[in-house]
């Protein structure tokens, strides 16, 4: 066999065992999340929860703004991502016992659901909506 197709299949097999390691780390964490906790539900089940109790609320202003804030979000990955903000919305639309939502608590749930890193979209989108962001500084700094 020539040297150069042996390099190949060593770098191809090398290649093929990374992707399945990447593969599995997604799979596992999605495992993890719909593996049940001590009260018998899941972080899935909590989410989708919160979502059924709190699904009335929402009105079509109030979409658009959540799918604003998730445009960033590649495309492939944005109903994960709108379902855990709006699972985290519903649970502290639930704590607080509100019949309305707010636009504060969109953007609350957007922060609280978020990673630090994604906050400079949100930021960014915030500015081009005119939307003052002075109640939400420290919220963004703690989280």
């Amino acid at each position: 066999m020539p040297t150069w197709f042996m390099w190949f299949i060593v770098l191809w097999t090398i290649f093929l065992i990374t992707v399945m390691f990447i593969g599995g780390y997604f799979m596992f964490r999605k495992f993890l999340k719909r593996f049940p906790k001590e009260d018998g539900k899941s972080i899935l089940d909590w989410q989708d929860y919160h979502i059924e109790k709190t699904i009335h609320l929402w009105n079509d202003e109030q979409r658009e703004l959540l799918n604003d804030l998730v445009e960033p979000v590649p495309e492939l990955f944005r109903d994960v991502a709108k379902g855990k903000i709006a699972g985290k919305i519903g649970e502290l639309a639930l704590e607080d016992n509100l019949d309305y939502l707010p636009q504060d608590y969109i953007i609350k749930g957007y922060i609280l659901a978020t990673p630090k890193r994604d906050h400079k979209f949100l930021i960014k989108k915030l500015r081009q909506r005119n939307i003052d962001m002075e109640p939400y500084k420290d919220l963004l700094e703690s989280s």
